[in-house]
């Protein structure tokens, strides 16, 4: 059965960044090469309140995919961990929404997206059997390859190795973009992979 509140996980990645780059608009200065993310939404910003909104919406829509996510792979036989995974992110957008740059807490619930970021490696792995998720989990294991690689160069300014730092700092913000932008189109197309399914499964009954 094809379950169409997969599409909001394609609506959440949307969102995210038309979002983000609207928010950019109203915030003077602000680039979004060089800045991160939260600088939208950091205290005393004009995106401040905006930008928190922004992050729950986002997270409720996540909320509604993962639901769906445990549906679609419970009716393939597999387990729904990734389904509690892409939970575990939409938890961490609520906190970063909910306390701002530069609360202590904004950092805390930043830290634990790496809990959320490991949903392609979940998806990769509870269907790897399964024939009609093949498609699926390719995809889940490429992308999960580009979310590893992202977060190995977010890893660079903890470090700020001489031969790298120099390099990446101007372009800081687009590096933490490239985080979550493979994050977010692995949900959508994840999302979207196994409404097909779906959608093979009906025209096969």
């Amino acid at each position: 059965m094809t379950n169409s509140r997969l599409w909001f996980g394609p609506f959440a990645a949307l969102l995210f960044f038309a979002g983000t780059f609207a928010i950019g608009l109203i915030t003077p200065g602000y680039s979004h090469v060089r800045q991160t993310v939260s600088e939208l939404g950091e205290v005393g910003s004009p995106g401040q309140v905006a930008f928190g909104v922004l992050l729950w919406l986002v997270a409720a829509c996540l909320v509604v995919c993962a639901g769906a996510i445990a549906r679609s792979l419970h009716d393939l036989g597999c387990s729904a961990l990734p389904a509690y995974v892409v939970g575990a992110m939409a938890i961490s957008c609520m906190g970063v929404g909910l306390f701002a740059f530069p609360h202590p807490l904004h950092n805390v619930f930043g830290l634990s997206e790496t809990v959320g970021l490991q949903a392609p490696l979940a998806a990769a792995l509870v269907c790897r059997k399964s024939p009609r998720a093949r498609r699926a989990t390719l995809f889940s294991m490429v992308m999960y390859v580009l979310v590893v690689l992202a977060i190995a160069i977010n890893l660079v300014p903890l470090g700020r190795p001489a031969g790298l730092w120099p390099l990446i700092k101007p372009l800081y913000g687009l590096v933490q973009r490239f985080l979550f932008a493979s994050w977010f189109f692995w949900c959508a197309g994840y999302a979207l992979l196994l409404m097909r399914i779906g959608q093979a499964d009906c025209s096969r009954n």
